[in-house]
């Protein structure tokens, strides 16, 4: 999954000598969090709607409107945003993405060419995209939680089970983090099946597997 394929393309930029008071103005008529600042068609900071509220005086300052407004008229986009910002480019992947946001703390990143053209950015709202599509909860209606030996064929040998019930498997995930030694948790979700096969899917992978859980309908009250 690649951050060209999920990145937001219809980029909006500032170029640095951007007053800072167009750079509220863009950030809020947009409906956006995010903008890259450019100088000479170059990618050389960002401005995030936290930077902007970090440079925006506080509710109990004696300062007057006409003083506020005469401070922020003399800020520039270059002299709120975060230089050298973190980045990424467009063949490397979401989970990349990701990572980066979660080292840094941020909640965007530019996308730009080894040329360093800026072709899109990537923000929590592509991220989250990425997981619900990778986890087919839009598709699936059921899910299972196991607790598998972490060997070859295990997991095969709990799909083969779903499948002899005719159970079409949306989406398999797995991870050892939250698993002990030796074991991995398995999750793999399903499309929809009628009641009366699924309890009886479900009274099999019991028997034969350390189910943890079983979720159906999670999108129900949403």
């Amino acid at each position: 999954m690649q951050a060209q394929n999920w990145m937001s393309q219809e980029v909006i930029a500032v170029d640095e000598d951007t007053p800072v008071i167009k750079v509220i103005q863009t950030l809020e008529e947009n409906r956006i969090r995010h903008l890259p600042v450019m100088s000479k068609g170059k990618l050389v900071g960002m401005i995030s709607d936290q930077d902007i509220r970090e440079v925006s005086p506080s509710k109990a300052t004696t300062m007057s409107a006409q003083e506020l407004y005469y401070l922020l008229a003399q800020m520039t986009a270059k002299d709120v945003m975060k230089r050298n910002p973190i980045t990424i480019r467009p063949d490397q992947t979401m989970e990349v993405a990701a990572v980066k946001m979660l080292e840094h703390r941020v909640t965007g990143i530019p996308v730009i060419t080894e040329k360093g053209e800026l072709v899109g950015i990537v923000s929590q709202g592509d991220v989250f995209r990425v997981l619900i599509s990778i986890t087919g909860i839009y598709q699936g209606s059921a899910q299972f939680a196991f607790n598998l030996e972490d060997r070859p064929g295990s997991i095969k040998e709990v799909a083969d089970v779903i499948r002899e019930e005719e159970g079409q498997i949306v989406s398999i995930l797995s991870t050892s983090d939250t698993a002990d030694e030796g074991y991995r948790h398995v999750f793999i979700r399903i499309m929809k099946l009628p009641e009366e096969r699924l309890e009886r899917m479900i009274e099999k992978l019991n028997k034969q597997f350390m189910l943890l859980s079983v979720i159906k309908d999670p999108l129900k009250d949403i």
